[in-house]
């Protein structure tokens, strides 16, 4: 009987042809590079969204140390432009010297960029309300223990996406924009105008 079954189906033409295989792994594999396109765009997109939000949150915590523990603290840009850190003074028990070191504790680490993840607009105000030289070497904005801090506007992109960035002198606060630098306000406010 199972002879029978089996010419029944030879005769009836059931299955595929070799031809019918190759055109639906064709398909397949057509709508998975479309799909994979998609992906790796999206991919690129979150590394450039994660770096601003990381320069955000790192902007905040500097802000809240540097009124807790009554010193000023630093956001320093890396001068190659692979990334940022947090800096502040100590005093060494051993010595008594104040010294330079670098945040690491469990809320902040240095970050460095990923992918084509780059600054690509910075700009900084000194604490005298000067423009900082975009080729100096270090880049920094200083929180300072009153809650203030030195005006930026920074933008964090890829080339494709942007994010911006921008710090309040007056009040500390750091913002983020979806888009680019120039669409960033520091919102500086004048007392005097009527």
């Amino acid at each position: 009987m199972n002879g029978h079954r089996q010419r029944q189906l030879r005769e009836k033409g059931q299955g595929f042809t070799l031809v019918e295989i190759l055109l639906v792994v064709a398909i397949i594999a057509l709508v998975g590079g479309l799909g994979g396109g998609y992906c790796v765009g999206s991919y690129k997109r979150l590394l450039v969204e994660k770096a601003a939000r990381q320069f955000l949150m790192m902007a905040v915590y500097a802000r809240i140390m540097a009124i807790e523990q009554q010193r000023p603290y630093e956001l320093q840009l890396d001068a190659g432009n692979k990334g940022f850190l947090l800096t502040t003074t100590e005093v060494n028990p051993d010595t008594g010297q104040t010294e330079r070191i670098i945040v690491k504790d469990f809320y902040c680490r240095p970050v460095e960029f990923q992918g084509d993840v780059k600054f690509e607009d910075v700009r900084l105000e000194t604490a005298m309300g000067e423009p900082s030289e975009s080729s100096d070497p270090e880049q920094k904005i200083v929180f300072l223990p009153n809650g203030s801090a030195e005006s930026a506007v920074l933008q964090i992109g890829d080339g494709k996406s942007h994010y911006a960035i921008a710090v309040v002198a007056a009040t500390g606060k750091a913002t983020l924009y979806a888009g680019e630098a120039k669409d960033a306000k520091t919102g500086s406010v004048d007392l005097d105008i009527r």
